[in-house]
């Protein structure tokens, strides 16, 4: 099983900082191209949330929904947290998968 096919949580942001968007997918290549290309419409595309800055994947579905709900439920300072826990330099993770750097 390969990554962009595989269940993740993933968080993305419009900076450093700035607005973040969690979510779920079971794609992650196409959603990453559909958040920047703001084909979702709706809360990303307002606040123009482009950045992939942290990425969980999980062995399952079920899994995957579990930990988007429980890090949904977390403070803003934690999501922040964990970011920086694994890329404290807020660098875009898409341009490890093709992506053009934002």
């Amino acid at each position: 099983m390969t990554r962009d096919i595989s269940p993740m949580v993933y968080l993305m942001a419009s900076r450093k900082n700035g607005t973040l968007y969690l979510g779920v997918t079971s794609n992650l290549l196409q959603r990453v191209a559909q958040h920047r290309a703001s084909t979702l419409g709706g809360f990303t595309a307002t606040h123009n949330v482009k950045l992939l800055v942290w990425l969980e994947p999980h062995p399952t579905m079920e899994s995957a929904i579990l930990r988007e709900k429980q890090v949904k439920a977390w403070r803003r300072v934690w999501k922040l947290d964990l970011i920086e826990s694994t890329n404290p330099g807020w660098r875009d993770l898409a341009t490890d998968y093709g992506f053009e750097p934002l």
